[in-house]
This record gives C-alpha cells, structure tokens and sequence, in this order.
C-alpha cells in the first residue's frame, strides 16, 4: 500500500526515461500519488516540455538514446531553479552521482528502483539522509553492472573491456556469459 505524502502546490512532475515500459508503470504509480506527471522518452523531448513548463519536480534516467541525463539535469536548473530532481539509473557509480549532485539533482537512485523510492527521494527535506533501500544492490551485483557498463562503453569489444578491467579476455566472457546476479 501506497504511503500518504504531502507534495505542495505544484505537483508537477517531468519523468524522463527512455525504457518505454518502465516508463509508462513509474508514471501511472506517481500519478496514484498525486503527482500531475508528463512524461518524456530522450532528451529531445524533455527540452520540448521544459519549454513549456518548468516541472516542479523530476526523475530523470541517466543514460538515453540521444544523450545524456545530466544534460537535462541542466536544463531543469535553468528553468526552475527549486526543483527536486532525482537521477535514476541503472549503472550506479559514484563518480556520476556525485556529478548528478554537483548539477543540481537533489538525489540518486539505482534501478529497480519503486515508486515510494522515488516519492521518498523527492520529497525528503532537510538534511536527513533517507533510511536505506529495502533491498539493496548485492556486491556481486554492483560488481557485474560495472563490467556491463565498461563492455557497453567499449563497444561490446570484449578484449578492450578486459585491458580496462586488468582481467583476462577468458574471466571476461565467463562473466558475460552468465545471468546477472541479484
């Protein structure tokens, strides 16, 4: 069951993802929460919303077809400087959570990540961190999404992902051969 949340005067809220499917079940789940949700599928589109409106809050994936998700980071700070904006994506590292939080995104999320994560991360005020996830990445996992993210941005070249990751091409395709873990 849904918790009950206070959104404010404005529930206006940008969702920007380009998995279609997740898209469309994150957006029903917010609306359910009170949340006057547009939605949009690349970065192109966002830009086109914001032009319109500028959302008071907004849950933006990191990495979509057409660019990246800090871009749009950007233009939501420069639009509405008060909006609460979440970055979700599924190859969590540090490094780009802290580059979503230097652009203005007031939290970070790896997927799978529900709809009162999100709710949670977008409405939590003052300096209190938020209690942590229910169910939390496991090692073997963070692990296995890193290779996947480096393999991805080696072009799927798999003697390159193995030079960068300073293992061997054969660990490599055992790796990749296999399910990920959960």
């Amino acid at each position: 069951m849904a918790e009950e949340y206070q959104i404010g005067p404005d529930p206006s809220l940008l969702l920007v993802d380009d998995d279609e499917i997740f898209l469309t079940r994150l957006a029903r789940a917010m609306e359910k929460r009170g949340f006057a949700v547009s939605r949009a599928g690349s970065v192109a589109e966002a830009r086109a919303l914001l032009a319109e409106k500028a959302p008071a809050f907004a849950v933006v994936d990191l990495r979509l077809e057409d660019g990246n998700g800090l871009d749009v980071v950007d233009a939501i700070r420069e639009t509405r400087a008060d909006a609460r904006i979440v970055v979700l994506t599924g190859y969590g590292a540090i490094a780009t959570a802290v580059a979503a939080v230097k652009m203005g995104a007031t939290d970070y999320l790896s997927k799978p990540a529900d709809a009162d994560d999100v709710t949670r991360a977008l409405l939590a005020r003052g300096e209190t961190l938020p209690p942590p996830p229910e169910t939390p990445m496991s090692a073997d996992r963070v692990r296995w999404e890193h290779i996947q993210r480096v393999y991805e941005q080696c072009d799927r070249n798999v003697s390159e992902t193995a030079r960068r990751l300073h293992m061997h091409r054969r660990t490599l395709q055992r790796i990749l051969a296999k399910r990920s873990p959960r």
